[in-house]
């Protein structure tokens, strides 16, 4: 598995996304997609102190019993735990660290990412507690998710010089999500910020399994009235069609061509891709394989535009 850097540290160019634990699937499922990553090359994880109700920073943890080494550990804080848990003061940010470092059995988080930004806290102030937790040892890295360009840039002037910076951020990115190209993009390109694209198959529909014509499966994000169904439109699923067809004429699913364009640009560090069972880690962790050329960037482009 190809390695790609975030600050200081190698990342497997596929990530385990590890939203599922505890929320689809129990702790015994969790450690053998784990233990599946680990296997296939993988190990960059991804977790947050809300996913699975705080259950899946504690099943990652058990799960790297004993291989917690060969593993890098990226977590998230901010979003709402309860009703005092949440956001990023100094006090709580402290709080936080010692709540996901005791839940995932480990002296240090690799990468520790505020989840959103917290317009009642000042930038600067959330910084400043993040740089003490560094150079205390508990963090390696620090990074940021669901930032604007703006907000990018604000964080990067709002540190002091020599303190720990957001050397990352993860944002939603893919074939029919490509809002950050617009800045963030070009941001974390000037900026040395390394990318980190989730709902790479924009949350499922690049997948394989969904078609044009055929209603969204019952009981599916995608049904009417369920959260996904806005996506799930005639001119999303064209698009679907063409890129499965360009994958399959080059003897490549339309999974493969998912991660494979998203690691094509040079500012994405790793795909984090969700799993629930091993078979899926392997599928995943195989589709970063795929290097695609600039005719086929440019060809992927105009299949696009013309769905």
């Amino acid at each position: 598995m190809e390695r790609r850097h975030i600050g200081m540290l190698q990342v497997s160019a596929v990530g385990l996304g590890c939203n599922n634990f505890g929320r689809r699937i129990d702790e015994v499922a969790s450690t053998r997609v784990v233990h599946a990553a680990l296997d296939a090359g993988v190990n960059f994880f991804d977790t947050a102190d809300i996913y699975g109700s705080t259950r899946s920073e504690e099943f990652l943890g058990r799960a790297l019993a004993g291989r917690r080494d060969q593993a890098i550990i990226a977590t998230k804080f901010g979003m709402a735990v309860d009703a005092q848990r949440q956001g990023a003061k100094p006090d709580y940010v402290r709080r936080a660290v010692e709540d996901s470092l005791r839940r995932l059995g480990t002296d240090r988080i690799d990468l520790y990412q505020l989840h959103k930004p917290d317009a009642a806290t000042p930038i600067a102030d959330t910084l400043d507690a993040l740089d003490g937790l560094v150079r205390a040892g508990k963090l390696r890295e620090i990074g940021c998710s669901n930032f604007s360009a703006v907000q990018l840039r604000e964080a990067q002037q709002a540190v002091k010089a020599g303190a720990a910076c957001f050397v990352s951020v993860q944002n939603e990115y893919s074939l029919l999500h490509r809002a950050p190209e617009l800045d963030v993009l070009p941001e974390c390109a000037r900026a040395g910020v390394a990318f980190l694209p989730y709902f790479p198959l924009a949350n499922g529909l690049l997948s394989g399994r969904f078609k044009r014509g055929e209603a969204a499966p019952a009981g599916s994000r995608f049904e009417p009235g369920a959260w996904g169904a806005s996506s799930y439109t005639e001119a999303n699923l064209g698009a679907v069609e063409a890129l499965r067809h360009f994958a399959a004429a080059r003897g490549h699913s339309l999974l493969q061509l998912a991660f494979s364009w998203l690691l094509a640009h040079p500012a994405v560090s790793s795909v984090i891709a969700g799993a629930s069972k091993p078979e899926q880690v392997q599928g995943n962790a195989e589709a970063a394989a795929w290097k695609l050329g600039a005719e086929d960037l440019a060809e992927i482009d105009r299949l696009l535009k013309a769905a």
